[in-house]
């Protein structure tokens, strides 16, 4: 169940820890620049628009108009109108980036990676698309082709994103995969659809760079027409586990809202994309596996 004190207070207390740190590494250039006082503090701003993605409103506008200013107003006594809030919310990219990265679970041995498609505009518009021109590009997944970016994420067997990344539409899924998993460890499941055109994960020389490298094996879903490889009976099974991030890739596109065709700037995708990503880490049921067969008998 959302709970804006809980949100608020573990957003709050990261803030404190990190606007000292931050504001003695910014750079002065000597000139004077005159700095208007916001009314809300950056937790404040960090909560609003991270509850967005917690609620079931699809608008953030109509959010902020009929949740924040009618139902949130004593919690939030110095609220800005609407296009003012608008204004400040670059303001926190940085910052989300970084408490993105503090929500982050721990790598548990087992993990899976797989990449979303994030649609910027629907397809008969691509040559008139002018907000992301030169940023994003055309892809290809296994239904169909999309303009925009592809989000890769990994996950560990309880639900919990351990890495994510932003890419171009164009960018093959392999090309992310060594700096993604650079400080995992264990065994980790691409488990991208892979047909005849489509390769996915597959590449016996990532997997021997990976090993080599991190010391980590990867196992990816074999095309159609390629030849099963041996494999232990546990990590087959795992391999078969792909239900977990298709189900977090869901819950992400519509629950968290991190797609959509409405986006008027760069900063402001991606501060939705991090916020969307940043609700999915305090939703309090995860998708998960129960995986106590691995385990060993006690004795």
């Amino acid at each position: 169940m959302f709970s804006l004190d809980a949100l608020f207070c573990h957003v709050d207390d990261f803030c404190k820890a990190f606007e000292a740190q931050w504001h003695r590494k910014l750079l002065n250039h000597g000139g004077i620049k005159r700095v208007r006082a916001k009314s809300l503090c950056l937790s404040e701003i960090m909560t609003i628009i991270i509850a967005f993605h917690q609620n079931h409103y699809r608008n953030f506008k109509h959010f902020y108009l009929n949740q924040v200013k009618q139902q949130w107003s004593s919690a939030f006594p110095g609220l800005p109108s609407y296009q003012r809030f608008i204004e400040w919310i670059p303001s926190t990219l940085i910052p989300l980036c970084v408490y993105l990265k503090h929500c982050f679970g721990q790598c548990t041995g087992i993990g899976f990676i797989d990449s979303i498609c994030l649609k910027v505009c629907h397809n008969r518009r691509i040559s008139r698309h002018k907000v992301f021109k030169g940023l994003a590009a055309r892809g290809k997944t296994s239904v169909d082709w999309f303009f925009g970016f592809k989000l890769h994420i990994v996950v560990n067997e309880l639900g919990q994103l351990l890495n994510v990344t932003l890419t171009p539409g164009n960018i093959d899924d392999r090309k992310p995969v060594p700096d993604l998993l650079c400080k995992l460890f264990g065994k980790i499941f691409g488990v991208s659809e892979a047909y005849r055109r489509y390769r996915g994960y597959v590449s016996e020389k990532l997997a021997s760079q990976l090993l080599e490298e991190f010391g980590i094996q990867f196992f990816a879903k074999p095309r159609r027409n390629m030849k099963n490889r041996l494999m232990r009976l546990h990590d087959k099974l795992l391999s078969r586990k792909r239900s977990i991030i298709e189900t977090i890739n869901d819950q992400l596109k519509n629950i968290s809202q991190i797609e959509h065709s409405r986006h008027r700037s760069p900063v402001n995708f991606c501060v939705n994309v991090l916020c969307g990503l940043i609700a999915y880490c305090h939703q309090p049921k995860k998708p998960s596996l129960q995986l106590e067969w691995l385990l060993p008998p006690y004795l």
